[in-house]
């Protein structure tokens, strides 16, 4: 398997959230890659003595699975960030279909940060589209990798480990970071990620 490789982002100045804490978070994302490169390593070295090493190789494909969703989620939430704070128009495909499901986008803004703020442990509050039914769908996403919807594709998430926020709001500020994060989104990324499943 050809090694993964790091994406750059341009992120600007946010609200909230400092260059700091976005520096380390992007190291965190980079180690993500490093580990998951590792891993492939490791798995090919293993791969003609799979009977002797049957123990080994099966939790090295359980670790995968959490290194590389934390590569994508993590690609996912810095791609929401860059080129600034955008919000999307009342014609928008993605507030029409938000609207249709939550009555409004504040309603749904709302829902998403209830999700996010009052769900306990790390995670990720996801929003997914349905291609099948044709639906937005939200979720907590424990860690990386536990309870992701299969089949729906990743529109709009917020990554909700301490290492996102904790620097510049303290464990107690985990709702002031949900806000200021939503704060600094561009959303035609996640229109463009809507866009992609129609």
């Amino acid at each position: 398997m050809k090694p993964l490789e790091p994406k750059t982002f341009q992120i600007p100045e946010l609200k909230g959230i400092s260059a700091k804490t976005i520096e380390e978070h992007l190291k965190l994302y980079q180690g993500y890659v490093k580990n998951a490169n590792l891993i492939t390593d490791h798995l090919a070295k293993f791969g003609v003595e799979g009977d002797v090493h049957s123990y080994e190789i099966a939790e090295l494909h359980r670790k995968f699975s959490f290194e590389y969703n934390g590569i994508k989620n993590h690609e996912y939430y810095f791609e929401q960030l860059e080129g600034g704070s955008l919000a999307l128009a009342a014609s928008s495909p993605l507030v029409q279909k938000v609207t249709e499901q939550w009555n409004s986008w504040e309603a749904m803004i709302t829902h998403i940060k209830t999700i996010a703020a009052t769900t306990r442990g790390i995670g990720w509050m996801i929003l997914y589209y349905d291609r099948e039914r044709k639906i937005l769908m939200t979720t907590w996403v424990d860690e990386q990798h536990l309870g992701h919807l299969n089949s729906c594709q990743f529109i709009f998430g917020i990554d909700m480990w301490e290492h996102s926020y904790v620097a510049d709001y303290l464990p107690s500020g985990k709702k002031q970071y949900v806000e200021d994060y939503l704060t600094n989104v561009n959303w035609s990324v996640a229109e463009k990620r809507y866009q992609e499943c129609l």
